[in-house]
């Protein structure tokens, strides 16, 4: 069975690393799961006061829909001073209002990153582990992973490195029973 997750990338560079790798994520996975990227560039920033008898600008509105018909979620993010972009955390601020109505309470979750730098996303995926708590996510502990970026081996969305791939399909394995536990 095909379980739909909600995918955010935390990056909107047209050549983003987390976008290329949350692609071959979804090459590894296609069998179990279906990657449904969620939109988040053209959210205004939160402020309560944009909120109108329970209903927030349209970007919003799309955004909360599309991940409230997800199985789960999968935040791949960059790191940015050892912290995750403002731009998930302001996705995952509409996404939680109004109280009571979050569209990620109760579902089960995974965040990963890569970056050229060897401790991969360490620093991000640790803020974003306390807040996934937070957000009432219930997030898959292990495998962790926080990818060293190393451009020769990818071939679009395929990991050519054997090693890597095992990794990757590990955390891709583990991620889908997790969703099962769910179902």
């Amino acid at each position: 069975m095909t379980r739909t997750v909600a995918v955010f990338v935390g990056s909107l560079r047209r050549g983003s690393i987390n976008r290329q790798y949350a692609r071959v994520l979804e090459a590894l996975a296609r069998d179990r799961l279906s990657f449904e990227f969620v939109r988040i560039d053209d959210l205004p920033l939160y402020n309560d006061d944009l909120w109108s008898d329970g209903v927030a600008p349209d970007p919003v509105m799309r955004m909360k829909a599309q991940v409230a018909a997800t199985a789960g979620a999968l935040i791949v993010t960059p790191e940015y001073n050892r912290n995750v972009p403002g731009l998930l955390t302001n996705a995952f601020d509409w996404c939680s209002r109004p109280y009571g109505k979050s569209s990620l309470a109760g579902k089960p979750a995974a965040c990963t990153g890569t970056s050229t730098g060897v401790l991969g996303t360490l620093g991000a995926q640790t803020h974003l582990k306390a807040a996934m708590d937070g957000l009432g996510l219930v997030a898959i502990g292990q495998p962790e992973v926080y990818l060293q970026w190393k451009p020769d081996d990818y071939d679009d969305a395929t990991c050519t490195n054997d090693a890597t791939r095992k990794l990757l399909q590990s955390f891709v394995d583990a991620f889908a029973a997790h969703l099962d536990r769910f179902a």
